[in-house]
């Protein structure tokens, strides 16, 4: 069987449309049809080679998606033919099978233990989590790393609480999802900071009762003019190492605490005051934010789901597959919340 996939074969260079023929599952191995993938900020760096050497290409892309079960290798029992499913890069249970290796025209191209810009994909049992009821399958895939990232970071991480105050640094897909968290919590203010107009109205839409443009001035100094004893918690989702500083700079003392969702380039570094340690406040980190597919997708399924907000409007219209050098520039320059790749389309 073959199927067609974007590879990155070079970073630095548009990604490439190959026919791929799809190996023979190995145990703990499951074969997806993809209905749908999400694209992540991760993919960007990926293809542009910011998160340091590939050694591994050329390889198959992509972490987030939803699809078909067509096939279960031996050992498999979460999940069983006809199963829809969502993909993600955060591990839950089942076996970790490890990637596959597919061939293209004699040449090797790796995959890890999920990929999805492709049609068909092998995915590692661990890496599958059955579609939770009243959700469909586009909007599902916000369950395979926005949604688990930004709202686990807000409920997992920093365990907001009603009346608290909450400030996101970074208002794309992962960031939306923050803000939609913190205001489904309770938490008032929600403030939304970032540079790009589209996506503070965007986070006006999603649970941001203000938004800060970082640009006009000191975003610290504006936080505190809302909030002048500073935030209860942050979020940071740029990638930016300034930003994070900026994050903890604007918490509370004795009490507040930030947490960096965002990927830094290779070779960043950051620095900051230690001084504000010793004020009380937490820099904390997150894998995914803390989520656990098997407790959590369903729970934020609920969320999405509950009609509160427009969740579809988190999603571009959709690329096709081919389009999807398309779809990583448009989320790098931040026209769009979170881009939606339906594989349906030809």
């Amino acid at each position: 069987m073959k199927t067609a996939a974007l590879l990155l074969v070079e970073t630095g260079r548009p990604l490439e449309l190959a026919e791929l023929s799809i190996p023979a599952l190995k145990p703990g191995q499951v074969l997806v049809q993809i209905a749908f993938s999400g694209a992540c900020g991760t993919q960007v760096m990926e293809a542009r080679g910011l998160k340091g050497e590939d050694r591994w290409v050329p390889h198959c892309l992509g972490h987030e998606g939803t699809g078909t079960v067509l096939e279960t290798g031996s050992a498999v029992t979460k999940v069983k033919r006809g199963d829809q499913v969502v993909l993600s890069w955060i591990r839950g249970s089942g076996i970790e099978a490890g990637g596959a290796v597919y061939d293209w025209d004699g040449r090797k191209v790796n995959a890890g233990g999920v990929t999805t810009f492709q049609r068909h994909a092998v995915v590692s049992e661990n890496r599958l989590t059955v579609l939770p009821p009243g959700l469909p399958m586009e909007l599902a895939v916000l369950l395979g790393c926005a949604a688990p990232t930004g709202m686990g970071s807000v409920v997992n991480v920093l365990r907001v609480l009603p009346g608290e105050s909450v400030v996101v640094f970074g208002t794309g897909g992962i960031g939306l999802n923050a803000c939609m968290a913190a205001a489904l919590a309770g938490a008032v203010p929600v403030i939304g900071v970032d540079p790009n107009p589209q996506r503070r109205a965007l986070a006006e839409a999603y649970g941001a009762t203000h938004t800060i443009d970082p640009a006009a001035g000191d975003p610290v100094a504006a936080i505190r003019a809302v909030l002048p004893q500073g935030a209860d918690a942050a979020v940071e989702a740029t990638g930016q190492p300034a930003v994070m500083a900026q994050a903890l700079a604007a918490v509370r003392a004795q009490g507040g605490r930030a947490v960096v969702i965002g990927n830094a380039r290779q070779g960043a570094t950051l620095t900051l005051d230690p001084g504000l340690f010793n004020q009380g406040k937490s820099l904390l980190g997150t894998w995914g934010g803390d989520a656990v597919p098997d407790r959590d997708y369903a729970r934020f399924a609920r969320l999405l789901a509950a009609a509160r907000f427009d969740v579809r409007g988190l999603l571009s219209a959709p690329y096709r597959l081919d389009q999807a050098n398309q779809a990583l520039d448009d989320l790098a320059e931040g026209r769009v919340g979170r881009p939606l790749i339906d594989m349906s389309l030809v």
